[in-house]
């Protein structure tokens, strides 16, 4: 599934990490789930390229192309718990692999022209767009079931898990007219309602968040619960709210990246 992806290596102040590379036109780095890169990222990665954009992939745990199942997830969520560059339980700082993002943002800016950047993050990885918001190029931010800091208090299920400073930065940001785009099943505990209350309230109409039924959701995904929108729990059918959820981020790509 990933012949197409041409592998290489991206490398930022001493961190090395395999990335999987397709397509042409402006830079979209689309940021994998728990477990990492599977079959479903690497279908909506798939989409993101068909629609004329060059997908930058890159592994931050897990294995490439593997199939999703319990022990797997379980297998990615300690490793997620136990790296230095996650910070699951940060309320109000981001994770610092985030740094690594924005250089690998910087990079695939640099190989398309210097022209601006996507990034979509989900799960774990949900909240990383926000942080890399800071790199200048990152025009296109959207955030999936953002979950970090996982939702243990009602602290946390409020917090975004960025820092004081970034978030004053993508307020700015918002202010002079970019914008940022959510998506969720209202039902899901991993990413709970309080999270997109608190982008409303501090970004005000800059924040488009989008939360679907969890009727809409795959009745046949592995999840207890819906909360994969653009993989496991999306309906590839024509007129499926998880598609046209799908089809929205592609559009808003498009916005805000073709032409600038």
């Amino acid at each position: 599934m990933l012949s197409d992806y041409t592998a290489a290596t991206f490398t930022h102040d001493g961190a090395t990490k395999s990335i999987f590379v397709r397509g042409q036109g402006p830079a979209v780095i689309v940021i994998h789930e728990i477990p990492g890169i599977t079959p479903k990222v690497v279908r909506f990665a798939d989409w993101v390229v068909e629609a004329g954009f060059r997908v930058y992939m890159p592994l931050l745990v897990g294995e490439a192309g593997r199939e999703v199942s319990r022990a797997y997830v379980l297998k990615s969520i300690s490793t997620v718990c136990i790296r230095r560059e996650f910070s699951v339980l940060a309320a109000h700082r981001s994770s610092p692999v985030t740094d690594w993002l924005r250089a690998l943002a910087r990079h695939a800016s640099a190989e398309t022209g210097g022209g601006p950047v996507g990034a979509v993050g989900m799960c774990f990885s949900g909240n990383f767009a926000l942080s890399m918001m800071l790199e200048p190029c990152l025009m296109a931010p959207v955030l999936s079931q953002p979950s970090m800091p996982f939702p243990l208090g009602a602290a946390r299920k409020a917090a975004i898990h960025v820092s004081p400073f970034e978030l004053q930065c993508v307020k700015d940001r918002c202010a002079k007219g970019d914008k940022v785009l959510g998506l969720r099943f209202k039902g899901d505990p991993m990413s709970p309602p309080e999270k997109f209350e608190t982008l409303r309230r501090e970004l005000g109409d800059a924040f488009e968040g989008i939360e679907l039924d969890d009727s809409t959701a795959n009745p046949d995904s592995p999840s207890p619960y819906p909360h994969s929108v653009l993989t496991e729990d999306l309906i590839d059918r024509e007129g499926e709210p998880t598609r046209q959820a799908a089809d929205r981020v592609i559009a808003f790509f498009h916005e805000r990246l073709d032409a600038r």
